[in-house]
């Protein structure tokens, strides 16, 4: 089953060509960059793993910035969902405008209809992903640790969590832990 959530999910996945022509829209457009990731894509499910900060200000040369975010993100979690989504921060709108799935897992099980009789003859059905029948951070043949926190600080320098292949692994291979991660200072910003 193909999950379909976005602009354009109707259509077949992007090509490299294609996302490159909708991040040059955004830019034009004067809207904020953003990825995010999850292994948990059901449709109730808003609240995805950001990866890294928004990328404000981007001129519309600057594809190739978000492009290689693109990248990184796809490679540090091939078996996950990723979102590509253009922010519109204008006054009055302050939202995003299309959000666009560029990578997904190899194989998508899909959802089951599941029923539930409650009292009065009450006949109650939910969807069910049948990807929940595993374990946070071993979904969709990822072999990872099974924590569910993430430093906030890996948000910002864009660390790979403990479910991604690039995390760092205990013979020290890999990235250096998010432990030894300093968040930047924005200094100046929401000081009166």
């Amino acid at each position: 089953m193909r999950v379909t959530q976005g602009t354009f999910s109707f259509l077949p996945d992007f090509t490299h060509e294609d996302i490159e022509k909708q991040i040059r829209y955004a830019l034009e457009n004067g809207w904020a960059m953003m990825l995010e990731y999850t292994d948990d894509p059901h449709p109730r499910n808003s609240f995805w793993e950001m990866w890294k900060q928004p990328e404000f200000e981007l001129e519309p040369d600057d594809s190739d910035v978000v492009l290689n975010e693109v990248k990184q993100c796809c490679e540090a979690y091939p078996n996950h969902y990723v979102k590509l989504v253009a922010y519109d921060s204008s006054l009055g709108r302050q939202s995003s405008r299309f959000s666009i799935i560029v990578n997904r897992p190899k194989e998508e099980p899909g959802y089951r209809l599941v029923r539930s009789e409650k009292h009065d003859r009450t006949v109650q059905y939910t969807v069910e992903p049948y990807v929940h029948q595993e374990a946070v951070g071993r979904r969709y043949g990822n072999e990872a640790d099974l924590a569910t926190t993430r430093d906030p600080a890996a948000v910002q320098d864009a660390t790979p969590s403990r479910d991604s292949p690039l995390a760092a692994k205990e013979d020290g291979e890999g990235p250096a832990p998010y432990e030894d991660v300093v968040p930047e200072k924005d200094e100046g910003v929401g000081e009166s």
